[in-house]
């Protein structure tokens, strides 16, 4: 969204069904450009967005993600905005699913008008975007995250500015049909009969929602993943449908003409049984793997100037170009369970053996990193047995990009962060993070103090002051904000496909600076000196002293947030601290 200013201020009320990576974007990206703007969350029938309402009194009232109807009495006496993920003329609850599904390359966002009929309001504005071509394919996720994400911003910005200036007319939209839910049956996967690429679509579709549903040892299981893969794994021909091999917490299994990776499974709930939540593939239905091998994680270093090797499942890999190492990690969701830190610690080890000027981290489209797998630790037989395990492998990982000394580090940051993942990226010598990327950098809504050194790291880099407030607020960032609190120090204004070639050459810059040796002392005598102060072992002691509790005490309560989190329980009320968006707090 554009930064600049609009030339009347208006009171905004933003009205969603989740407060998720899009609202928050949405939300402060309008704080920015000047207007007041307040949150209410779709929660009931209407009464919670009645009170908004009430107490905001908005001019206008922008919707970004909206699973329920405005009632009938807001949108006739208000007007609302509905972004809708599909190009004019386009209707129905599963619009991106069905646009994936048909392996179309080009979709878009409409900002529309709420009238009685779902999708049929005027159009204020639209904004095609495309979908860009991956190996192996791309994710919904993916997509509703970074393309669609960044025309909506460029969407909702040209209807409020057209809405403020008082002169647009908005146009009728085109005729169109509604098309149904994308439900089950046009998931399921045939895994005697359906190919590699057709089972890798149907999960790349239901990616991170709502999963194919499949039987498996009796049981139901809703599966996530679908990365293709290439090679064999194994010799010999195999059954289709059968478990393969298992890596880094993903399950290889056999299609028709090759395999595809699950990352993820969450057992479907029973009749009258508890919610379940999504965990690593290989903990989900380590009941149905008996016998099947464990394959290493491929570190093995890629020929200059090259993207990737063979396809193949692989959280963490290692590139190098000339005098720059990117060691480029993805994990579902951007949770890191402890095998994965261990991974990743692993291949930062590997990266400090080649003989490298800078070190990229990250450098990938999408997530970076949100912390702790609170999936794994849910479906763990102790919970705060393996949160107190997780928890420790981050701040491994942590510890060593802070205690390297001999290159550059730089944390790139394709897509989001927050909580530990973003203090992950914080150890770094610098920040890069795409425009639109949202930060979250607290722990506070899980019940949770906080670990990863940043009680090092996060005043060093804005201040104590700043550093209270964050913490405690626990409001988002979209980037221009944090690179002007100094979280971060750039922001590469371009395309998530594009990402990794730009960090990639900037990179290459670093390295090749003349000033790169005195930044290289300049950092030694910096981490001398902190260490003189007070060494990195003492922050982690504080921390971790209370992250035990957090995770032992019988009155915290980061189980039962945690629970709340993982199975989308909503909170009874629109939360206090979303209720006002000031704009100088987005400034």
């Amino acid at each position: 969204m554009s930064p600049r200013l609009h030339a009347r201020r208006l009171r905004i009320l933003v009205f969603a069904s989740a407060f998720n990576s899009l609202t928050q974007r949405i939300t402060l990206e309008l704080a920015a450009l000047g207007h007041d703007t307040a949150v209410a969350l779709a929660l009931d029938t209407g009464a919670e967005l009645r009170a908004a309402v009430r107490r905001h009194d908005p001019e206008l009232i922008v919707c970004p993600m909206l699973t329920s109807v405005v009632p009938q009495d807001v949108w006739t006496t208000r007007t609302c905005l509905i972004v809708h993920p599909g190009p004019p003329g386009d209707r129905g609850p599963s619009s991106l699913d069905w646009a994936l599904g048909a392996g179309l390359r080009q979709w878009g966002v409409t900002v529309l008008q709420a009238v009685g009929e779902m999708d049929a309001g005027d159009i204020w504005a639209a904004e095609p975007f495309d979908i860009p071509e991956l190996p192996g394919g791309i994710s919904k996720s993916d997509v509703y995250r970074n393309e669609l994400s960044d025309a909506a911003s460029r969407a909702v910005e040209r209807a409020v500015r057209r809405f403020a200036a008082g002169d647009f007319r908005p146009r009728p939209a085109p005729p169109g049909v509604a098309r149904p839910y994308y439900r089950q049956e046009a998931r399921r996967i045939d895994w005697t009969g359906d190919s590699t690429a057709t089972a890798s679509r149907a999960l790349r579709i239901a990616d991170s929602s709502p999963g194919v549903l499949d039987s498996i040892g009796g049981r139901r299981y809703f599966l996530f993943g679908g990365q293709p893969e290439e090679g064999p794994l194994l010799p010999g021909r195999h059954r289709p449908g059968a478990f393969l091999a298992t890596r880094g917490g993903a399950v290889c299994r056999a299609t028709a003409d090759g395999a595809v990776w699950i990352t993820s499974a969450r057992p479907r709930r029973l009749r009258g049984g508890p919610p379940t939540a999504k965990a690593p593939a290989a903990d989900a239905l380590a009941g149905q793997l008996r016998g099947v091998p464990e394959l290493p994680a491929p570190h093995v270093p890629l020929p200059s100037g090259t993207s990737g090797s063979r396809l193949t499942w692989s959280t963490v890999r290692y590139e190098e170009q000339g005098p720059v190492g990117l060691l480029r990690f993805s994990f579902p969701g951007g949770a890191m369970s402890t095998g994965d830190c261990r991974r990743l610690l692993a291949g930062y080890r590997y990266a400090l053996d080649r003989p490298t000027r800078v070190l990229l981290l990250g450098a990938s489209r999408d997530v970076f990193s949100h912390g702790i797998h609170l999936g794994a630790i849910e479906a763990a037989a102790d919970p705060a047995r393996e949160s107190w395990a997780n928890i420790n492998a981050m701040d491994d990982v942590v510890e060593a990009v802070l205690n390297t000394r001999d290159r550059i580090t730089v944390a790139a940051l394709g897509g989001n962060a927050a909580a530990g993942g973003l203090m992950l990226a914080l150890a770094a010598d610098e920040v890069w993070v795409r425009d639109g990327a949202v930060l979250n950098p607290h722990y506070r809504l899980m019940g949770l103090y906080g670990s990863e050194y940043w009680t090092s790291t996060l005043p060093r880099r804005v201040g104590p002051d700043a550093a209270e407030r964050l913490t405690g607020e626990a409001l988002p960032l979209i980037a221009t904000q944090a690179l002007r609190l100094g979280l971060i120090d750039r922001v590469l204004g371009c395309a998530p496909q594009r990402f990794t070639e730009e960090a990639a050459a900037l990179g290459q810059e670093l390295a090749g600076s003349a000033d790169w040796p005195r930044r290289l002392a300049a950092k030694r005598r910096a981490r001398e000196h902190a260490d003189a102060q007070r060494p990195l072992a003492w922050y982690r002691s504080e921390e971790l002293a209370h992250m035990y509790r957090n995770f032992y005490a019988p009155d915290e309560p980061y189980h039962e947030l945690r629970r709340a989190f993982l199975h989308k329980t909503p909170p009874p009320t629109t939360p206090e601290r979303l209720r006002r968006v000031h704009p100088t707090v987005a400034a």
